[in-house]
């Protein structure tokens, strides 16, 4: 995939410099956060529940959301990991792209979402493979993996990104998250093979290893001076609600749902016999 020229022109070659030092500073650590959400029904008097049958069979009716199809009964816990375009750097905690993530998600019917911010600036390819065994404790369904943009502004050795992202992915695959991909783009003032090369890593591992790719995270909003902050770097409240809109959405949302399918699936497996001959019977009612 080749570097974004839109995205290119619309910076000076100063930009490189002003990218190191933007990017490289303070540090949040995620911390793990359980979500749990259950529900028990129990019934006491099987002959008052005989007589108000049809009665609560149309209050339940009644009572399902029009957006069932998307409703999250269970905890959903994304992990938002990569450096300081995940962190949100410069903008307020809430305007941050794991933070509008999880807002728009609870707004879809997604109740139960809860979006990790593991993004710290600064971070590496290398130092995010370093801390993998750290933010695997939050146990994440989804993980968006968005890494290696300072790994290039340093011009550090190609091969050695794509390793550690392989390495990335499959650790977190290992611990059972379905891993989305968030490709970058480069400058082309650090040379056109260099930015070639680097913008080839994201399509051909996520090709290889059978991940979504997010074809490049900033897209629509890279180079925009409306959309960024003043180092022409990192987005504004504004430009993260497009990535999270047009950018990651669209490729979230089908995997939410192959994460539910696949979970009823194993839920209806593991049931008994008789459990699973209870739940195909049908009720009888009396006219």
């Amino acid at each position: 995939m080749k570097a974004f020229p839109h995205f290119s022109r619309r910076l000076p070659a100063m930009a490189v410099l002003t990218i190191a030092v933007a990017i490289s500073g303070c540090q949040k650590d995620a911390e793990p956060t359980d979500a749990t959400d259950s529900q028990n029904t129990s019934s006491q008097n099987t002959d008052v529940q005989a007589i108000n049958t049809q009665t609560d069979t149309s209050k339940v009716m009644t009572d399902a959301p029009v957006s069932a199809g998307q409703q999250i009964n269970s905890p959903l816990t994304i992990l938002a990991l990569g450096d300081s375009l995940t962190e949100g750097l410069g903008v307020d905690s809430d305007a941050n792209y794991p933070a509008q993530l999880e807002a728009s998600l609870k707004e879809l019917g997604y109740t139960n979402a809860k979006v990790i911010n593991s993004g710290l600036s600064g971070e590496t390819s290398t130092g995010l493979v370093n801390r993998l065994d750290w933010v695997a404790q939050t146990k994440p369904d989804i993980t968006i993996l968005t890494i290696g943009a300072n790994d290039a502004i340093r011009g550090l050795d190609v091969a050695t990104i794509e390793k550690n992202i392989r390495t990335a992915v499959k650790t977190l695959q290992d611990n059972g998250s379905h891993v989305i991909l968030g490709g970058m783009s480069i400058y082309d003032n650090l040379g056109n093979d260099y930015v070639s090369a680097f913008s080839d890593i994201y399509p051909r591992v996520a090709k290889d290893m059978n991940v979504p790719l997010i074809p490049f995270f900033l897209e629509g909003v890279g180079g925009d001076p409306e959309l960024n902050q003043a180092d022409a770097i990192h987005p504004t409240k504004e430009g993260y609600q497009i990535i999270v809109k047009d950018n990651i959405l669209p490729i979230l949302k089908p995997e939410i749902e192959k994460l539910k399918a696949s979970n009823s699936t194993n839920t209806t497996a593991s049931k008994t016999p008789n459990e699973r001959a209870s739940n195909n019977t049908p009720t009888e009612t009396t006219q």
